[in-house]
Parts: structure tokens; sequence; C-alpha cells
């Protein structure tokens, strides 16, 4: 069976030369970002911005909700690769944060696909529903993923999706010795998922780990 290369930062380089070239406002979220010191992390990997474009032009995905936001990357890559009748709807909690990634919707002309809600993520999915989506990214709170995965999956009807990132949780997950509250979470969230019937999951290894859900 062939081995996961470890993705250096000169292998990186090499992979983004040959890749599908980010918008300049994306680009200029990572630069913005690359200024936030610890809060960087919070930011998606290039990788994933590529995959979920991949993900929703293959699967003619036109309306999205994503859990979590931070200043906009994923939001916007969502945006950049649905139809011009697509639809996003963004939920986070963090008033600044949020001006941060309208600023940059504005500016790569997206924001007519996009409304931003400002509340806590289980308020706003209280509003939603009765609302109806192709896809569902969770990138929020790590210790709710759980009940964000049960509301979202009342959300997608059959062959829908639902991505959540952070899975792997930086390795930690497969350290049995690491018993840290939030890489227990993850763990155990990682296993309820994997036993949950109602869908067809994988694991991928882009970024800090994405699962991939199916809604059967």
């Amino acid at each position: 069976m062939g081995k996961n290369l470890e993705i250096t930062e000169k292998l990186q380089k090499y992979i983004d030369n040959f890749s599908l070239k980010l918008n300049p406002i994306q680009q200029e979220i990572i630069e913005y970002n690359n200024t936030l010191g610890n809060e960087k992390k919070m930011q998606v990997a290039t990788s994933q911005c590529h995959f979920l474009h991949l993900i929703i032009k293959t699967s003619k995905i036109k309306n999205v909700l994503e859990i979590g936001t931070f200043t906009g990357l994923s939001a916007l890559s969502i945006a950049l690769a649905l139809p011009d009748n697509g639809k996003l709807i963004a939920l986070d909690k963090d008033e600044e944060t949020s001006k941060v990634a309208i600023d940059f919707f504005k500016k790569a002309n997206q924001k007519d696909k996009i409304q931003i809600m400002i509340k806590p993520a289980l308020n706003s999915l209280n509003e939603l529903k009765n609302c109806k989506f192709d896809m569902v990214f969770i990138d929020a709170d790590k210790m709710n993923y759980k009940e964000y995965y049960e509301r979202s999956l009342n959300l997608i009807d059959k062959d829908g999706l639902i991505i959540v990132d952070n899975v792997l949780w930086h390795g930690e997950v497969a350290d049995e010795d690491n018993l840290d509250k939030y890489t227990i979470n993850i763990r155990e969230f990682n296993t309820y998922v994997a036993n949950d019937k109602r869908v067809e999951q994988i694991i991928v290894p882009l970024g800090d780990g994405m699962t991939i859900c199916r809604v059967l």
C-alpha cells in the first residue's frame, strides 16, 4: 500500500505552482491572517480551499451552510465555486472577525451570495430548522461538534454532504495518552460518526483532517 507523503514547505510550494490559483482576495485573507499570531490556526489550508471548490463544482451544489467563518477564507472559497444563483449562509458569533470577512466578501464581489448570521451557531440553527442545504461545512467550536452534526443531518436530504474540519486535531487523536478535553471530544466525535448508519464517511488528510459524510 502506498504511503502518504509528508508535505514539506518546499513540496507545498511545488503543489501550489501546479494547482488551481487562488483568487487575489483569497490570497489577501491569508496574508491578513498571517498577521494575527496564534489565531491564524483557525484558517483552513489552501488544499482545503481547493477541495471545497472541486466538491461544489462537480456535485453542482447550490445551497451551503457554513458553521464557523472566522475571517472568511473558507466562505469565500465556497462562494466563488457556487453558481450565480447559489447561496451560502455563514454562522459565526464573533462580530469583529465577521466584519473583516464581510469586507473581504465585498472586495471579491461575492457579498450577494453570502448571508452572515452573527450570533451563537446553535441559536442560528434554531432559526434555520426548516431550511434545506446541499452541503454543510462545520468548522466551529469543537465541544459542540456532535450537536452541530446532528442539527446538520436535519438540514440535508439524501446524497447531501456534511464536511467537518479539524477531525485529526494536529494528529493528537491518535495519541491514546493525550487526555486533553478537546482531543477526547474530537476522538469521541470521530467514533460517533464512524458508527452512524445514516451516512457513509471518509476522513481525508487535508489541512487538519476533514471528514466527508454523504447522507444515505
